[in-house]
């Protein structure tokens, strides 16, 4: 008994880093802001409690926290699903046995390693700056144009999408893990019965990966609604132009670090919690229509 009990007291020491971190990193951080959205606090003085005045004023008395929610949505609706709609077909592509296939695994999981950094950002900048690699292309076929993409108003967001398409190697790998515990006895069974790839991939690959789809849905989901790094480098931290690229996470932080205010914030920050958690449970609520479980 009592060398049990020393497991136990061991074992609570090798958890204990982890359990300070979340409690001293993640928990009181998060009580900490709930409270601040409740208060006018600037960083420099005391924090003044103002009730629910900051979350009055996120939609009475300013006109561009919509533009950014606005922002925010197209950006998630057009990027997520070309993300895993590539890394689906990709993943497929690599799903077999080939010379160097582990090679083009690795080549194509490398841009979601480096894909948020800086240096990526200030890269896609100069990529669809008006000097840059897509103007030069566009040049050497006959179409000479000076224009800058990233601030053009109808294309800046573009390059925000694209940038997070070209960042599909973690989908692609869980995607690919998902294809390996399909059986190949079902496609077998599928050809004896004429099914052609397309009939395959719609009756078999499809409902069998739909909890896989699921699980990718919520994480880039989730994922593109706290991009921050790519709107401000490539913005210079400005969401423009015309507010094309001010995402939500970008507008939480000029209030919170440009204008010093940071209850406002705060309510900003507790407001995208609600809407992510809604936004998932409805993606739950709805996956009983077309994710399908082997039990």
């Amino acid at each position: 008994m009592k060398l049990r009990e020393n497991d136990h007291i061991v074992g609570y020491v090798f958890v204990s880093p982890f359990i300070l971190g979340f409690l001293i990193f993640t928990l009181f951080p998060m009580f900490s802001s709930l409270y601040f959205s409740f208060t006018e606090y600037d960083l420099l003085s005391a924090p003044r409690w103002v009730g629910f005045s900051n979350y009055e004023k996120m939609f009475t008395n300013d006109d561009k926290i919509i533009d950014s929610i606005r922002v925010t949505l197209t950006y998630v609706l057009t990027s997520v699903p070309m993300r895993l709609i590539i890394a689906l077909l990709v993943a497929m592509l690599l799903n077999r046995a080939a010379r160097g296939i582990g090679l083009y695994r690795a080549t194509y999981y490398l841009p979601s390693l480096i894909g948020g950094s800086v240096a990526v950002s200030i890269m896609w900048r100069q990529i669809f700056g008006d000097k840059g690699l897509i103007n030069a292309f566009l040049g050497s076929i006959g179409i000479h144009t000076t224009t800058s993409w990233i601030g053009l108003p109808a294309t800046a967001l573009g390059t925000l999408v694209l940038l997070s398409v070209w960042q599909f190697g973690s989908s692609m790998l869980i995607f690919l893990a998902g294809l390996k515990n399909i059986p190949g006895t079902y496609y077998e069974a599928a050809s004896v019965d004429g099914a052609g790839p397309v009939r395959k991939f719609f009756h078999i690959t499809l409902p069998l990966l739909s909890p896989i789809i699921l699980f990718n849905l919520i994480l880039q989901t989730i994922s593109g609604f706290l991009t921050f790094t790519p709107a401000y480098i490539i913005s210079n931290g400005e969401g423009g132009p015309l507010n094309n690229t001010l995402l939500y996470s970008l507008y939480l932080f000029h209030r919170a670090f440009v204008f010093f205010e940071m209850g406002y914030a705060s309510a900003m920050a507790w407001f995208m919690l609600i809407l992510i958690g809604l936004i998932t449970l409805v993606i739950f609520k709805t996956s009983k229509y077309w994710v399908h479980y082997e039990s």
